[in-house]
């Protein structure tokens, strides 16, 4: 398998009312590759947003939904998403700002 760059580990913010309200607590959420490890996830964190350091890194695998349209069934893509902790001397992710 080819190597997983940092930039193809985080695919895109989870944009909730939980996590929202996580924030306060420095946690964020994202989407990211079914096959990143919990220490590319901080790399990627680390090196994606200046002046953030990661305390933790908590990931949740979901399988995909079963969907059928007519007599033909089908599942949807399989997602991982991340929990994100950074410390308390850390900088905030500034894409969640205006949010």
């Amino acid at each position: 398998m080819a190597d997983i760059r940092y930039y193809d580990v985080i695919l895109k913010p989870v944009i909730t009312e939980k996590s929202m309200s996580q924030m306060d607590e420095k946690k964020y959420t994202f989407l990211v590759a079914p096959t990143a490890t919990k220490s590319q996830v901080k790399e990627a964190v680390e090196k994606m947003f200046e002046g953030t350091k990661v305390k933790a890194v908590n990931t949740m695998n979901a399988d995909g939904k079963k969907k059928r349209r007519g007599m033909v069934v089908g599942t949807t893509a399989k997602t991982k998403k991340a929990i994100v902790t950074l410390t308390e001397d850390s900088k905030e992710i500034e894409i969640f700002k205006g949010l």
